[in-house]
C-alpha cells in the first residue's frame, strides 16, 4: 500500500507537456484564478524568499493536506501568429481551520522565480472547513520545452507541509505551436531538384509574419556550415522563392531557413539524405609514398577496408585492413597500385567498392614463358624495384584454393628481368604461378596459369 502511494505521488509531481504536443492546446481568452464553488479567495504577488514557518497542528502532514496536484499547459492569443503559453495549475486540498490559504511558486532556469499567494475568506473558510477545494490558475507565463519547478505550501507556513513537483512544458513537435506560437514558428521548406542544371529551388511557406526570412545551403555536422550560398527573402515579396546551385548531392547537404528575428528557430530539410554512395568518392594515390587516401566529405559511421576483386565481382577484404571512420581521413601507407586492388565501404546493411586503380594500364608486373631446347624459362620483368612472393600451385576442383608446392622470394630491379628456376613442373595441367610484392603492407595476389605449355616454342 505504501509503495502504490509512492508511486502515485511520484507519477502527480513529475509531469510534462507530452500529451499536448499530441493535440491542439486548450484557448484562453485572459489568465485567471478560479476556487471551489463557495470558496472565496483573493490572489495577490508575494516574495519568492521563504517565509519562517510554524509547526503544524497534530494530525496534519503534506499527504493529508494535498490530495492532488496537476499542471496542463493552455494557449493565449492576440493573432494568428501571436499566442503564448501559460501553466495551468490545479491545486486540490483538505481545507480546515488552521489553513487560510496556499502560496504557489514557480522557478525556471535563468529566470527569476515568482510567488501568488491564493487567501481565503474566513467565512468560506468555515463554511467549507473539512471539504476538499480547488484553487486553478493559468497565469504563469511559460516558453517552449521550458522546465519549471513548482512550490506548493499552506498559509500559514507549516514547517514539513511543502508539495514540490517539475513540469516539462511542450516542444515545438505539435503542429499547433508550430503554426500558432512564436518561438516555434520556423517557416515550412519544400524544394524541387534540377538534376542537369545541378539546382536546388526552395518555396517557403508559414513564415512568421512582418519578418524578413533566411535562407541558406549548409553542410550538417554539430552545426551546419554554410556553402556560401545564402538570400535574404523580403517579407513584401509575394513569391517567396530562391533558387541555389550545388556541386554535388552530399547527404549532409542541407537547406535551412529561419526569420531574422534574435535567436528565431530554424528549419532544416536534406533533399540527398540518402545518396550515401555521393561520399565513396576522392580516393587520392600519393605514387612517391605509396600512400592511398580517402576522407569523407560528410560525417559517416562507416568501416573502410582494402580488398582484391575476383574474376566473379566479388572483393575479398584484405587481412588487418579495415578501420571505423566518421569524420577523420583515413591512409593506407604502402599500397601496390594493382587494378584489382579496391576500397570497401561499408555503412549499416549496404556495401559499395571503389577500384581507383582499374583504368591504370601499366602492367607493374609482366611474366613470360619460352621454351628452349625441350626446358621452359620462365622470366618476370617489373616497371618498378621491388620484392615479390612466387609460388608456384595447382589448383582442383576440390578446392578453390591453389595448393602451394613450392615458395620463392624474387627481388627484382626496375627494367630489368630476372628468370625463376622452378624445381617443379610448370606445365603440367592446372598449375599456376602466384605472385605478390612483399616491399608494401598491401598488395593484390596475382594469379597466371601456363596451361598451354605444349604450344610454346
Amino acid at each position: 500500500m505504501i509503495l502504490l502511494v509512492a508511486l502515485l505521488m511520484m507519477s502527480q509531481c513529475c509531469l510534462n507537456g507530452a500529451a499536448a504536443e499530441n493535440m491542439g492546446l486548450e484557448r484562453i481568452e485572459t489568465c485567471r484564478t478560479k476556487c471551489s464553488q463557495g470558496l472565496h479567495c483573493k490572489s495577490r504577488s508575494d516574495y519568492l524568499f521563504p517565509r519562517p514557518c510554524q509547526n503544524p497542528p497534530v494530525g496534519l502532514s503534506t499527504s493529508s493536506v494535498f490530495h492532488n496536484i496537476s499542471f496542463s499547459t493552455v494557449m493565449r492569443c492576440e493573432g494568428r501568429q501571436r499566442c503564448s503559453l501559460h501553466l495551468r495549475i490545479k491545486t486540490v486540498l483538505q481545507l480546515s481551520e488552521s489553513i487560510h490559504g496556499v502560496s504557489v511558486c514557480t522557478m525556471t532556469a535563468g529566470m527569476m522565480g515568482s510567488c501568488r499567494i491564493y487567501s481565503f475568506t474566513k467565512a468560506s473558510r468555515e463554511k467549507m472547513s473539512g471539504l476538499q477545494v480547488e484553487v486553478e490558475n493559468d497565469c504563469t507565463s511559460i516558453t517552449p520545452k521550458q522546465q519549471v519547478q513548482i512550490i506548493v505550501t499552506t498559509l500559514p507556513s507549516y514547517c514539513g507541509i511543502t508539495w514540490t513537483g517539475t513540469y516539462h512544458a511542450p516542444e515545438c513537435n505539435s503542429e499547433d505551436l508550430r503554426r500558432h506560437v512564436p518561438e516555434c514558428i520556423t517557416g515550412r521548406l519544400s524544394y524541387d531538384v534540377n538534376p542537369k542544371k545541378k539546382e536546388l529551388s526552395v518555396n517557403v511557406t508559414n513564415m512568421l509574419e512582418d519578418y524578413n526570412y533566411n535562407l541558406r545551403l549548409c553542410h550538417n555536422d554539430f552545426i551546419c556550415v554554410g556553402t556560401g550560398a545564402y538570400t535574404l527573402i523580403k517579407k513584401e515579396e509575394s513569391v517567396k522563392r530562391a533558387t541555389f546551385p550545388f556541386s554535388r548531392p552530399l547527404p549532409c547537404l542541407c537547406i535551412e531557413g529561419w526569420s531574422a528575428v534574435m535567436d528565431a528557430p530554424r528549419v532544416r530539410v536534406c533533399p540527398f539524405k540518402d545518396r550515401l554512395e555521393e561520399l565513396w568518392h576522392g580516393i587520392t594515390f600519393d605514387p612517391l609514398e605509396e600512400a592511398l587516401s580517402w576522407e569523407p566529405a560528410c560525417p559517416v559511421a562507416a568501416v573502410v577496408a582494402l580488398c582484391q576483386k575476383r574474376e566473379d565481382d566479388i572483393c575479398v577484404a584484405l587481412p588487418l585492413s579495415s578501420h571505423n571512420v566518421m569524420r577523420e581521413k583515413i591512409t593506407f601507407t604502402k599500397v601496390d597500385p594493382h587494378p584489382q586492388l579496391c576500397m570497401k565501404f561499408t555503412a549499416g546493411s549496404q556495401s559499395w567498392t571503389r577500384c581507383p586503380f582499374a583504368d591504370w594500364r601499366v602492367q607493374a608486373l609482366e611474366v613470360s614463358v619460352t621454351r628452349r631446347q625441350g626446358h621452359v624459362e620462365v622470366k618476370m620483368l617489373s616497371q618498378i624495384t621491388a620484392t615479390f612472393s612466387v609460388e608456384l600451385c595447382v589448383k582442383s576442383a576440390a578446392s578453390p584454393v591453389c595448393q602451394t608446392t613450392e615458395t620463392h622470394s624474387v627481388h627484382v630491379e626496375k627494367h630489368k628481368s630476372v628468370g625463376l628456376n622452378l624445381t617443379g613442373d610448370l606445365c603440367r595441367v592446372n598449375s599456376c604461378l602466384q605472385m605478390k610484392r612483399l616491399d608494401v603492407k598491401y598488395a593484390a595476389t596475382v594469379m597466371h596459369c601456363f596451361d598451354q605449355c605444349a604450344a610454346l616454342s
